[in-house]
């Protein structure tokens, strides 16, 4: 008879049981993470009871403490709110009482005119006056909100030599005109300058229902205590409510 050999199992019929070991400790190894995860949040847990009862104890204990740090606390910050209206208010005399002549405004670089004309807005109760101009200032130099509501938008135009300089010409006008009503929503667009204005720039400035302020208009304003708006003709009136 012929000798029967025993049958060789297959190449690979082993990996079916290898991958199902390997799933098991697969998933001995999550469920030991899950659990020393869960044991970290327990922990921190007792840790922050027990950190929130030693707290409370504490304070318990130590109530005159907590009372001293609190009345400290009000006393400090009732001298910080003190000072703050103090200077607030010895700012505001002294914005009340600037006054400009014009050879001092006659010697200022053009940014420190720009920075005047914004001091002088504030005098006059524009608190939030600014100065803005620069590169990309769109024609804005100084942006300025009045007691009575209106949004000015004024383009500064500085000349060293006064009077006697280039004078101011509509290209200027033109420019901020452009853009101050658009980009700024203004109620007021003004163009100020210590120097003079060019023959066409007044019927332009109607035109456009513009203001300027030439030198004689800033002399008045700078050096006396009347605001802008009442040395200006044809004002536009107060926002609504206001």
């Amino acid at each position: 008879m012929p000798t029967r050999h025993p049958r060789r199992p297959r190449p690979g019929t082993r990996r079916p049981a290898r991958r199902t070991r390997q799933r098991r400790r697969y998933a001995r190894t999550r469920r030991q993470r899950q659990r020393d995860r869960q044991v970290l949040v327990l922990g921190a847990g007792v840790l922050g009871v027990a950190a929130l009862w030693a707290a409370v104890a504490w304070l318990v204990t130590h109530l005159w403490a907590v009372v001293m740090l609190g009345a400290v606390a009000v006393v400090a910050a009732t001298w910080f709110v003190n000072q703050r209206r103090q200077r607030h208010a010895w700012n505001r005399v002294q914005q009340q009482a600037l006054r400009y002549a014009l050879p001092q405004l006659d010697a200022l670089a053009h940014r420190d005119f720009e920075y005047a004309v914004r001091d002088l807005m504030r005098r006059d109760g524009c608190t939030d006056a600014r100065q803005v101009g620069g590169a990309g200032d769109n024609g804005a130099d100084v942006l300025a909100t009045d007691p009575q509501g209106r949004v000015w938008v004024i383009q500064c135009k500085h000349r060293r030599a006064g009077d006697r300089g280039s004078a101011v010409g509509t290209p200027d006008l033109q420019r901020v005109n452009g853009t101050a009503r658009q980009l700024y929503g203004a109620d007021i667009v003004l163009v100020v300058t210590n120097g003079r204005f060019s023959s066409r720039c007044a019927p332009l400035a109607e035109q456009l229902h513009m203001h300027l302020a030439d030198r004689r208009m800033l002399a008045a304003w700078a050096a006396g205590s009347r605001p802008l708006w009442e040395l200006l003709p044809r004002v536009p009136g107060p926002r609504a409510g206001n």
